[in-house]
């Protein structure tokens, strides 16, 4: 068993037990944490159904007003044609990226087939049939025609109810001044993305440990209409005629009903070392899986799938949150082998109902300040028994996590959720403190406070407002998202925003749609001969 060199002792144990040490946030007392360390870059990837005025889901295609779905910076679909995603530009700005997101949906809104909204909560709305949900389609060109392919064989793995789910993802990076100084002030002489990659490997384990907190504090999905589980396993409970939950659930999109699977469950990830994240992911890539053996490729001249393979391509790995690199023309696991992490995902947040565009400031500040924390705190090696304990304590609090008394595990011993929680919420306390410094503002320690009166108060928490207006007013769950929806609606129709974005997005959409053209007209060999050139990757 090896150990982490980091000049700040990283370590696990050679039998797999967990170490601890003091954290590295006592290196950085305030007067030497720079103020240029605090400008978080951060980008919003926010999910949306179009949905119609009965709360159906929309049959209507992608709107051309909004361009192309292949090529927009902002503006995309995720699984289905229906499935809108919006997208910021990246900025060291809380407010300039709620602003960008909040201008997003009234160009969306403004540009929406007559009748239709958002549907806001993450769950998905009526769905009768896996018929009537449409894939996302791209084009005729060869990466439009995959796009679609990876989302019908999507479907056949899956089914197509799960991909309708939507969420928020949140895309945070320490800027570059950081890095240098960071690693001076850790004694470490390795290359700098080296290093760089290490540390946000030791924020993502740190967050697999502590997730459990942001399913608690955010979770805002403790209902799902009965249409959701047609033909599934489920142990959820009975509200309403139309209605299925658990009393005490926070966030069911991340649980069984969610993106699992059992195929999903046999891939071990490994956070520890790069090459091996590399290597494990890979893998799964690479190897044949029986069940999508019996899938197959092709049903009556019809594809079904990418390949056979546990995974059809990186991103069908579920993971709640997601080392990145940007780049053009390669896969992503090249871009990382060849050039290291340049930011991390954040893939665990529900939308919240209660707010127009699914999260706030508050909620920005705190993520910050968590991941920040992740980050400088001491980050021991993950081995098996304590991922085992990691998806115990998700799965826990998914499920349970408002349960008066609920037991996590934390270091093979038991711990009061609401305890544990709120020593985390202490110790997170430091980073909110450094970057309130930096920012001269006190944004950062009130997030905190907010979040601990939800350690307080369960009733707080979006999960049990949910349930505690589904309940006041005898709403069904899809009469909820309606009632919802509808107030969100009309927040979008009678808001304005300047001219000069309202300009600036009528050219992105028109660019996108000729540059989709463009890639179409660039196509030089047949979908088949793309596929299989596609499918014969090698690291």
């Amino acid at each position: 068993m090896s150990t982490e060199n980091t000049g700040g002792s990283n370590a696990a144990s050679a039998n797999g037990t967990r170490i601890d040490y003091t954290s590295a946030l006592d290196r950085f007392d305030l007067p030497t944490f720079k103020p240029e360390w605090a400008n978080i870059r951060r980008g919003i990837e926010k999910e949306s159904l179009r949905v119609t005025p009965d709360g159906r889901l929309a049959q209507t295609p992608h709107p051309v007003a909004m361009g192309s779905a292949l090529t927009h910076p902002y503006i995309t679909t995720d699984y289905s044609e229906a499935l809108l995603e919006l997208i910021t530009p990246v900025s060291d700005s809380a407010e300039e990226c709620l602003e960008f997101l909040t201008d997003l949906h009234k160009f969306s809104y403004d540009n929406l087939p007559e009748g239709e909204r958002l549907w806001v909560s993450s769950m998905p709305c009526l769905l009768e049939s896996e018929e009537q949900i449409p894939l996302a389609q791209y084009g005729s060109s060869n990466m439009g025609k995959l796009k679609t392919l990876y989302r019908e064989g999507l479907g056949h793995r899956y089914s197509r109810l799960m991909q309708t789910i939507a969420g928020i993802h949140y895309n945070f990076s320490m800027p570059e001044s950081f890095w240098e100084d960071y690693r001076a002030v850790l004694g470490s002489t390795e290359p700098l993305q080296d290093f760089q990659t290490r540390h946000y490997l030791h924020l993502i384990r740190n967050f697999h440990r502590y997730s459990w907190l942001l399913v608690y504090l955010f979770g805002a999905s403790p209902a799902v209409c009965r249409c959701f589980t047609k033909d599934r396993e489920h142990d959820l409970e009975t509200l309403d005629q139309h209605t299925l939950y658990k009393p005490y659930a926070t966030c069911l999109r991340m649980g069984d009903l969610g993106y699992r699977s059992d195929a999903q469950r046999s891939i071990y990830v490994c956070y520890n070392d790069i090459n091996n994240y590399i290597d494990s992911l890979y893998s799964a890539l690479s190897t044949p899986y029986p069940d999508y053996e019996k899938i197959g490729l092709e049903k009556d001249g019809h594809k079904l799938q990418i390949n056979t393979n546990l995974l059809q391509l990186e991103n069908e790995f579920y993971a709640t949150i997601r080392p990145k690199r940007v780049g053009e023309g390669k896969r992503p696991l090249q871009l990382l082998k060849e050039n290291g992490i340049q930011y991390i995902e954040v893939r665990a947040l529900d939308l919240n109902p209660f707010l127009p565009v699914g999260i706030n400031a508050e909620q920005i500040h705190f993520l910050d300040s968590f991941l920040v924390y992740c980050l400088l705190a001491e980050s021991p090696w993950c081995e098996p028994p304590e991922y085992r304990e990691i998806e115990r304590n998700l799965s826990l609090t998914v499920n349970r996590g408002r349960e008066p008394g609920l037991m996590l595990e934390r270091h093979n011993s038991g711990v009061l959720l609401t305890d544990w929680a709120s020593e985390l919420i202490a110790d997170i306390g430091n980073a909110a403190a450094l970057l309130d410094r930096s920012h001269k503002t006190d944004r950062y320690s009130l997030a905190l406070a907010a979040q601990q009166a939800k350690v307080d108060d369960p009733a707080l928490t979006p999960s049990a407002q949910v349930l505690a207006q589904m309940q006041e007013q005898s709403l069904p769950f899809c009469k909820f998202g309606m009632q919802m929806s509808d107030n969100t609606l009309m927040n979008f129709t009678e808001s304005s925003m300047a001219a000069s974005r309202a300009d600036h997005l009528i050219a992105a959409s028109a660019q996108s749609l000729a540059a989709q053209a463009q890639i179409e007209a660039q196509d030089t060999v047949s979908f088949d001969d793309f596929l299989a050139q596609w499918n014969d990757y090698k690291l």
